[in-house]
């Protein structure tokens, strides 16, 4: 969808507007894009001028992620006005922990384009097409887990996962990482077809063919729609941003940390939940 024309978009692709209507996809990722744990919620200033937040994840009886009430009215309001797309690393059971504000979405991104929900069940189409892909265009997943194991240290090393048999990550101390250990892992598997990204404390491997711009493409393919919005903060984000006529990034993150842009990309001010908040304000300006 890149490319093609957006009513009213700046030049810097700050703002976009018109009225676009039911034709337009909105494509997110959540943790750090929409939703936020405690410990990103970087709520930096006094504490009576902090937003109201709602829970919109708990886990064992704990509240684990949220977003502004603002956020959340706003974000109601885009599902109403738009197909709204959450397009998320979280494996078909993590995503099924978050509620969101609004209609349920029609189509659900997981495991970072492995698989496609539709009306909350998993499309075994789909399935059967990107486990092919990932057979002709990658190392096998027992390779990389294996690798991980042998580099990962279990004195900064707290779990080692493996994500709906399609990718792995580590959930590491991030201070602690040795110098030149990311980079070293990232040449390793980028021979063998996959990429690394580190999110938080955690480190995901993932292979090139298992993308969300792919899944994303396919729920745009069967939709219909003819303007996609996107917004996203990692690594494995950024072929969905490239992927939309317009999107945003939040002022923290992988991305930010690292300066990346590319036309049709704003750079947002704003952090943490802050962020979320403002992304959710430009998808609905843009909605029409």
């Amino acid at each position: 969808m890149a490319g093609v024309p957006v009513a009213g978009a700046s030049v810097e692709g700050a703002s976009v507007a018109g009225e676009l209507g039911p034709d337009v996809l909105v494509a997110s990722d959540l943790d750090r894009t929409l939703i936020y744990s405690e410990r990103a919620l970087a709520l930096d200033g006094p504490d009576p001028l902090a937003p109201r937040l709602l829970c919109v994840e708990v886990l064992d009886g704990r509240p684990l992620s949220f977003l502004t009430e603002r956020a959340a009215g706003l974000l109601a309001e885009l599902a109403r006005r738009a197909r709204f797309v959450p397009a998320t690393t979280r494996t078909v059971e993590q995503y099924r922990r978050v509620n969101l504000p609004g209609p349920t979405p029609g189509h659900a991104i997981c495991a970072n384009g492995g698989q496609l929900l539709v009306d909350g069940v998993p499309d075994h189409d789909w399935r059967r097409e990107i486990t092919a892909r990932l057979a002709a265009g990658s190392a096998p997943l027992a390779e990389v887990v294996r690798q991980l194991a042998l580099c990962a240290d279990p004195e900064w090393t707290r779990k080692r996962r493996v994500a709906d048999e399609s990718f792995a990550y580590l959930v590491v101390e991030r201070d602690r990482l040795p110098g030149g250990w990311l980079a070293e892992l990232t040449g390793w598997c980028a021979e063998r077809g996959w990429r690394v990204s580190l999110q938080g404390r955690k480190v995901y491997a993932v292979p090139e063919p298992l993308s969300k711009s792919a899944a994303l493409a396919e729920v745009v393919r069967r939709s219909g729609a003819t303007t996609v919005l996107a917004a996203g903060d990692s690594l494995l984000d950024a072929d969905l941003l490239l992927a939309a006529d317009a999107a945003w990034r939040p002022g923290h993150g992988e991305l930010a940390d690292s300066g990346w842009t590319a036309p049709g990309v704003t750079a947002l001010a704003e952090t943490g939940v802050a962020a979320g908040e403002e992304i959710v304000r430009r998808f609905l300006a843009a909605a029409g």
